[in-house]
Order: structure tokens, then C-alpha cells, then sequence
């Protein structure tokens, strides 16, 4: 990669996006036939624990996961979160109890606590600083493909052959993944072979201090997404659609659309005005579905949410690669998704306490999560800046000493 020439889009790159498509489709495909999964098993009252489980465990192993990507390499740490999908797709077949099914769900979170921050550190490596956003773009572009295509392609296969099938299915898609993996060049200097030893995290290796402000903005911006996770299915039906995936479909595809176009906008115009457009947009697509009286009401705050996150997306992942260290890019990225798991999974149960099976605080609930948002914009434009303009201050009064 000849970083001065700027090549951006070379076959390593477009390998790891399709691995990135396989892996998302691979664990994402079985989402829609869980909850009947689990309740056949008898845990129709554990439904809620599908995601929150899985999210757990994702945020749980960041640490670990930047630390290994830092030391034995970005391959490595790929392999093992695709890895554990294919196990995991293969068991769940095999459980028979409540409890084995809630057990498997908590350890599958493994995946994408590993796969996403070797993939993201892996694609830093190979793109030059002046096409990062547009780089991170393109990632996250084949990411959200495979998790739009995933349910429909399980629900599809649930339907024509039985849910056994697709789980063989999902664990064949992450097994792919895995194969595209293991031909790839590892990009990390200086490795460490893998010993029991870099397992154990010391409090300074959970958390990169240089990325606090990214890790403020992820936190912030996706609390409202554990909330669309959790209300949204519930407030379709409501407001009379049939089809309760519609909404995502809808988000999806506009974020979709506008990755590629706002990751090279972050290259040229900076991720902190890109984070501000961003911000306001999806405080406004929470105002939006929050007034939603129809589902073509609610259909337009889908369009403006998926916007939003499609923004919000590159510019963050390219901001937090942009200030962390290149020899801890790993743990930067991990402090992002720390930050994003906890986003999520806090917006869900905040929003479903506040939901509480009661339609008359739909609105409310939406209203707050535009509340949460908007401090997004807030500090961008209020108090990241006036820490900046410190920072700026003091390092030109010791560089005058001198």
C-alpha cells in the first residue's frame, strides 16, 4: 500500500469488506426467528434477553479485543470473532433448555466484540489519513448491507426449510468469512505471539484517554438506536403496519446511500462538522417519529434517522482512529464500541422502562431520546471546541518558553 499515492481500493481492502458483508449477514440472519426459537424453548418471558445478552458480552470483550488487536494482530482477532459465530450458529440447534439458550446467546456476543475493532484497525492500516472517512465509509457500507440482507435472507430460509437449516446457513456465511480472513496479510508490526498472559487487562488498557470525545458522541448518539431497537416494533403495530421490519428497511436504506458520500465529506470538511450535521439531524428524526401520527409519518423519521446514522457512522469511527495512538489503535477503537454497546443496550431498557407496554408514552419516549441527541450537538459545538482552544493555548505558551 503506498500510502503517498493515496490507494485506497486495493484487493485487500475489498477482501475484507466482503468478509465484513458475510460475518454481518452470517449472525444478524437469525434475529427475526429467536424470539419464536426461545419461546418453543419455553422463554417466551426471556425475550428481551436476546439482545441484551449479546450486547453484554460484545462490550464486556472490548477490552480484550483492542488489547490482542495491539499486540497479536488485526487477522487474528478477526478470525476468532467470525470463528465464534460459526460455533455458536452450529449450537444453537443443539440446546435444549432455556438456560443453555441464554448461556450460547451471552457467548455469541464474543463476535462482534472481536470482529468489528480488528476490521476497523485492519482497514486504518491499509487507507492513507486523507481517505479515512471515506475508507470507514465503504466498510461500513458492505457492514450494514449484510445486516439489511441478513433477516430476510433467514426468515426466507427459516420459512422454506426449517430454522435448523438456517442456523447450518448462518454458521456456512461466518465460515466464508473466515476463509477470506486467513488468506489476508496482517498488517500489524512488531507481533506478539499469543500467550494466557495478554489476557490480563490492567484498568489503563480498558479505556484510550485520547478518544473521549468520540467515545461522548458515540455514547450519546447511540442511546436513541437501543431505543428504535426496543419501541419500534411495538409503535409500527400501533400505528397500523403490517409489516413491523419496515421501518428498518426504510433507516437502512437511506443510510445506505449516504455513507460513501458522508465518509469522503469528513475528509474534506472534518469529522466534527460532519458529527454536528449528524447529531442534529437524528435529534430531529426522533422529534419526527415521536410526532408520528401515521406510518408514512413514521416512514419520513425513518429516512432522517437512517441519514443521520449513515453521517454519524464514518465520521466517528475515522475520528476516534484519527486521535488515538497508531501502536493503540486497537484499544481506541475498542473505547468506541465500549462506548456504542452501552449506548445501545442503556437506550433499550431506559426506553423500554419509560415505554412500560403503555402507547400513550410513545411520544415521550422519543421526545427524551431527541433530548439525549441533542447534547451530542451541544458539546461539539460548545464544549469539545472550548477544550480544543485550551489545549491550543497551552501548547503555544510552552512552545514561547522555548
Amino acid at each position: 500500500m503506498d500510502q503517498q499515492k493515496g490507494k485506497v481500493y486495493t484487493l485487500q481492502f475489498w477482501l475484507l469488506c466482503f468478509s465484513n458483508l458475510l460475518f454481518s449477514a452470517s449472525f444478524n440472519m437469525m434475529i427475526p426467528e429467536l424470539p419464536a426459537y426461545l419461546t418453543s424453548l419455553g422463554g417466551e418471558d426471556y425475550k428481551g434477553y436476546i439482545i441484551g445478552l449479546f450486547t453484554l458480552m460484545a462490550g464486556l470483550s472490548r477490552p480484550f479485543s483492542g488489547k490482542l488487536t495491539d499486540t497479536i494482530g488485526r487477522v487474528p482477532v478477526m478470525v476468532f470473532g467470525s470463528l465464534v459465530c460459526v460455533i455458536c450458529s452450529l449450537l444453537y440447534p443443539l440446546v435444549s433448555s432455556v438456560g443453555a439458550f441464554l448461556l450460547l446467546r451471552f457467548f455469541h456476543g464474543f463476535s462482534t466484540g472481536f470482529k468489528p475493532t480488528g476490521t476497523s484497525a485492519y482497514a486504518a492500516d491499509l487507507v492513507p489519513y486523507t481517505r479515512r472517512g471515506e475508507a470507514m465509509g465503504i466498510v461500513g457500507l458492505f457492514s450494514t448491507i449484510g445486516l439489511s440482507l441478513g433477516p430476510s435472507i433467514g426468515g426466507q430460509l427459516a420459512h422454506m426449510w426449517g430454522i435448523m437449516a438456517m442456523f447450518r446457513i448462518s454458521a456456512a456465511f461466518a465460515l466464508l468469512s473466515v476463509v477470506i480472513l486467513i488468506g489476508m496479510k496482517e498488517t500489524l508490526h512488531n507481533r506478539q505471539t499469543f500467550s494466557p498472559t495478554l489476557l490480563k487487562i490492567s484498568r489503563h488498557e480498558i479505556f484510550e484517554p485520547l478518544v473521549w470525545a468520540p467515545v461522548v458522541i458515540t455514547f450519546l448518539t447511540y442511546f436513541s438506536y437501543g431505543a428504535l431497537l426496543t419501541i419500534i416494533p411495538d409503535f409500527s403495530a400501533y400505528l397500523g403496519m403490517e409489516n413491523k421490519g419496515l421501518f428498518f428497511t426504510f433507516f437502512t436504506a437511506s443510510s445506505i446511500a449516504i455513507r460513501l458520500l458522508a465518509g469522503k465529506a469528513s475528509d474534506r470538511f472534518g469529522r466534527v462538522p460532519m458529527l454536528k450535521i449528524s447529531a442534529t439531524l437524528m435529534a430531529v428524526s426522533m422529534l419526527m417519529i415521536g410526532l408520528a401520527q401515521t406510518p408514512a409519518a413514521l416512514i419520513a423519521g425513518a429516512l432522517v434517522y437512517g441519514v443521520s446514522l449513515g453521517i454519524n457512522s464514518p465520521a466517528v469511527t475515522a475520528w476516534t482512529i484519527d486521535l488515538g495512538r497508531p501502536e493503540h489503535r486497537g484499544r481506541a477503537l475498542g473505547s468506541m464500541y465500549i462506548a456504542l454497546e452501552a449506548g445501545i443496550g442503556l437506550g433499550a431498557f431506559c426506553s423500554a422502562e419509560w415505554y412500560n407496554n403503555k402507547p400513550e408514552h410513545f411520544s415521550t419516549v422519543f421526545y427524551i431520546m431527541a433530548a439525549v441527541t441533542i447534547f451530542a450537538t451541544i458539546y461539539l459545538v460548545f464544549i469539545y471546541r472550548n477544550k480544543y482552544v485550551r489545549y491550543m493555548r497551552r501548547s503555544l505558551k510552552i512552545r514561547s518558553r522555548h
